[in-house]
């Protein structure tokens, strides 16, 4: 049906222009026409009034068209151009048109922003995934010519490849961020990497190697690294008992040792001899920077070793090539993990990468060898006790943890750094926060910036953002002190804000303040959900906004009504909470209710 008016309108209009020899826009009248059946659900041309205008314009097209603040004039054009075809046919009366073309130049301005903010963080994020997609390949940013020669050849790809590039780096990029941390002073952090372990003893295998003659692969003499260990008082604990040493590799914690020394260049060893490397007087410098980069190619060695899987790895050295994942999952956790947790999330990365063929008796060598591991990380100052038996990164580790992550292309934020950021700044990086370094950041970026500028470009974020961004940028707002409320008053015509703007007013005690109507509170609830399932797993998403959602039979007439909502994620809104509300009879209301949305969106007939 929608298909049926939205042809015969866009033909029809075609031929008034043709007749009165005005150009038009034809691909642009039959885009604005077709957003109006489907996305609003108008059931004809005759079903446009000023309100449809406001909600095409402002919520709508913004939403689903990516367009550039330059091709603003057109599409007023072309409505303009809609709005006297409907009147000069007769389609609507002369009144109607009238006030349609009244309706256009007022919201010129608004929607000439609301455009403009959204191309902007379109060309931003496009920039950041192009520049991301270069470092990838290997292009050097800051060489002008191969940026340009890689421009030609992404360009000349079909679009679907582009498409496809870009969507993988999107996903790989969204994998690959870590909760926030907090740093420990530079100065904290060199003064624990000068006294720990790892230096000790990597500092002390240089001093006690001095010069002398090496192996043929540039590796201490059997004799001699059987002198290494006892010079150095090295425990040796995955030493194959009643082996005979024929070379270096049959003290493994020597061994690695001695190529983490070499790797980070404390140790030089090349051509059969060996020699105190460049880096070995900056593990014991005053300078923090060069004492902390010597450091972290210590951890880099140790702590990511080069086992070739092909090869058929044992218990320890199956362990050591998942170090870093045991790391990762450290850094990530809110609390401390027992070696026992730690043990079974290897085990199960294990089970997936590898080939098993005796599960029982590789998870008991594996828990043994994590131990050994563990013990090692202690030592070298990486690691310690914490909690009831658990493990945690010290503050060292976690630098050091960072730093390898950051290498690996991760996104790792560290708390307090949104501070001095813009406001769109702020609310993505809140997406990856928890709640209490998410208040902390809030609080640092409030006390940074003026109230009223605060407000203002919040309100910013919110009128061009999706319902994620708005949702956070909603919540910043609420902790902006009550000198905003006129930039928050000025803000209650746009439809993306003045539910929002209502309920900050009236939590303000703001005069302007007033209840939401049933409509708006309806269209906020799906805009939070909405919001939660950008970042969120449905279930999570569900979990989180039934906290304060009605309870029982008030629920599920809710959820009946929720269909009607005109906004563009009620329907999977719905979804959500048709596969994951607890409660049977509201999910079976949820799921029936998903389908009239998506039905009446399909029919052009739904919402209000």
């Amino acid at each position: 049906m929608a298909d049926n008016w939205v042809e015969t309108t866009a033909g029809d209009l075609r031929r008034w222009a043709d007749e009165r020899g005005e150009k038009i826009d034809g691909q642009g009248a039959r885009l604005l026409l077709d957003l109006a059946a489907r996305e609003m659900g108008l059931e004809g041309p005759d079903a446009l009034t000023p309100a449809a205008l406001r909600a095409l314009l402002l919520e709508v097209f913004p939403d689903t068209v990516v367009a550039g603040a330059d091709e603003v004039p057109s599409v007023l054009d072309t409505l303009r151009a809609i709005a006297a075809f409907l009147g000069d046919t007769g389609a609507v009366t002369a009144e109607r048109a009238a006030e349609l073309a009244a309706e256009i130049d007022r919201l010129g301005p608004e929607f000439t922003e609301v455009v403009a903010a959204t191309d902007d963080a379109e060309r931003q994020v496009a920039a950041e995934v192009v520049a991301g997609l270069m470092e990838a390949d290997g292009v050097p940013l800051d060489d002008q010519d191969a940026v340009e020669e890689w421009m030609r050849g992404f360009e000349a790809l079909p679009d679907e490849e582009r498409y496809a590039r870009a969507e993988e780096y999107l996903r790989r990029t969204e994998d690959l961020v870590v909760p926030p941390v907090r740093l420990a002073p530079a100065a904290d952090l060199a003064e624990a990497a000068r006294r720990c372990g790892l230096t000790a003893e990597v500092r002390a295998l240089a001093e006690w190697t001095g010069e002398r003659a090496l192996t043929e692969l540039d590796e201490l003499t059997a004799a001699d690294a059987e002198a290494a260990v006892a010079a150095l008082g090295l425990a040796t604990p995955r030493r194959l008992p009643d082996v005979e040493v024929g070379d270096q590799t049959d003290l493994p914690e020597l061994d690695r040792l001695w190529w983490a020394a070499t790797e980070a260049e404390v140790i030089r060893a090349e051509g059969g001899k060996a020699a105190p490397g460049p880096a070995l007087p900056d593990l014991g410098s005053g300078d923090d920077e060069r004492v902390l980069r010597a450091w972290l190619r210590l951890l880099d060695s140790v702590a990511v070793p080069d086992h070739d899987p092909s090869d058929g790895l044992d218990a320890i050295e199956l362990v050591q090539n998942e170090l870093t994942g045991v790391l990762i999952h450290l850094y990530e956790q809110e609390e401390p993990a027992t070696p026992a947790e730690l043990a079974d999330a290897l085990l199960g990365h294990v089970a997936e990468a590898y080939e098993i063929s005796d599960e029982r008796s590789l998870a008991e060598a594996v828990r043994d060898a994590l131990d050994l591991e563990l013990a090692d990380l202690a030592r070298w100052g990486v690691v310690e006790p914490a909690g009831d038996g658990g493990r945690a990164l010290t503050p060292l580790g976690v630098w050091g943890v960072r730093e390898l992550l950051l290498a690996d292309g991760f996104t790792a934020p560290v708390v307090g750094e949104l501070a001095g950021a813009s406001a769109a700044e702020l609310v993505a990086g809140l997406a990856w926060h928890r709640p209490e370094t998410a208040d902390e950041e809030i609080d640092g970026w409030l006390a940074s910036h003026d109230v009223k500028d605060a407000a203002a470009d919040l309100l910013d974020v919110m009128r061009g953002g999706g319902p994620g961004a708005r949702n956070l940028a909603a919540a910043v707002l609420h902790r902006v002190g009550p000198e905003a409320a006129p930039v928050v008053r000025a803000a209650r015509e746009h439809p993306l804000v003045s539910p929002y703007a209502a309920l900050w007013l009236n939590a303000a005690g703001d005069p302007a303040g007033r209840e939401l109507s049933r409509a708006e509170y309806l269209w906020v609830f799906v805009d939070t959900v909405a919001g939660m399932l950008e970042t969120a797993e449905p279930a999570e998403a569900v979990e989180a906004a039934l906290v304060d959602a009605p309870p029982g039979a008030e629920m599920r007439e809710m959820v009946d009504e929720l269909w009607r909502t005109d906004h563009p994620g009620v329907a999977e809104v719905l979804e959500a909470l048709g596969d994951h509300h607890p409660d049977k009879a509201t999910a079976k209301a949820a799921r029936t209710a998903a389908y009239k949305a998506r039905s009446a969106r399909a029919a052009g007939s739904g919402g209000v």
